[in-house]
């Protein structure tokens, strides 16, 4: 059983489900086929920062004072934003039944503005392109830290003694120490040298902050789609002039 017209009223504020019974928002106002009169679209409040969507209700189920329609919540909130006006334009339609995957048939079978019924003007149409946007998820990052180690020279000055041989002439200064002792003997004198060598130390050190950030870029996306429009063509019977 599809929603009637006259269970609009009764069904404003009402739920709205999924097939799988997920919970998609609550019922703001419905919106009226131009030419059936029936309810053709609900704008259903998400709850996702107090935005709202439309969602086609043409094969909705009314259920225990819920409304289930044929999509998952994730479809209907990313569904292309409308101004909640009160009428529901021609291309904003086309692009929601788009988006919803539906056929689109602006026109009803049998009202035919251009057909022999109508005046002695015939009205041709087109179909025009219109473009939207919905944001789906492209992937996800990770900021993950872990330790690598290098080969790092560097090079460090040191210092070490060498013995050197230094002579000294007898002088009246030092005879006395030169001649304290034997004549001719055998000594034997010690030096200690010294010398420096590296020394290495680690230490650990904070360098700088990192975190995972976000930012939006725009590129240009080419689309394409086979365009219909009607032409007129002026046909002679073979006894006209």
């Amino acid at each position: 059983m599809t929603l009637t017209t006259a269970q609009i009223d009764q069904y404003r504020g009402a739920k709205v489900l999924g097939q799988s019974g997920d919970k998609i928002g609550k019922i703001k106002e419905f919106y009226l086929d131009d030419v059936t009169g029936r309810p053709e679209w609900a704008l259903v409040d998400t709850g996702l920062f107090s935005s709202s969507s439309f969602v086609p209700i043409a094969d909705a189920i009314p259920q225990d004072g819920a409304l289930i329609v044929a999509f998952d919540t994730a479809t209907v909130k990313d569904a292309p934003r409308m101004d909640a006006d009160d009428h529901l334009d021609e291309a904003g339609e086309r692009e929601l039944y788009r988006y919803y995957g539906l056929s689109y048939d602006a026109t009803p079978v049998g009202d035919d503005i251009s057909g022999p019924e109508t005046d002695d003007a015939m009205t041709l149409s087109e179909e025009r392109l219109t473009t939207g946007t919905r944001r789906q998820e492209a992937g996800r990052v990770r900021l993950r830290k872990h330790v690598v180690t290098e080969q790092v020279t560097r090079n460090v000055p040191v210092a070490h003694e060498e013995a050197r041989l230094e002579r000294e002439p007898i002088t009246d200064a030092n005879r006395d120490r030169a001649l304290d002792g034997p004549p001719l003997s055998e000594e034997e004198h010690e030096v200690t040298l010294h010398e420096e060598v590296p020394q290495v130390d680690k230490q650990v050190v904070p360098t700088e902050r990192v975190r995972l950030g976000k930012e939006r870029v725009t590129d240009q996306v080419q689309v394409s789609d086979d365009l219909a429009r009607e032409e007129v063509t002026l046909e002679r019977d073979r006894d006209s002039r």
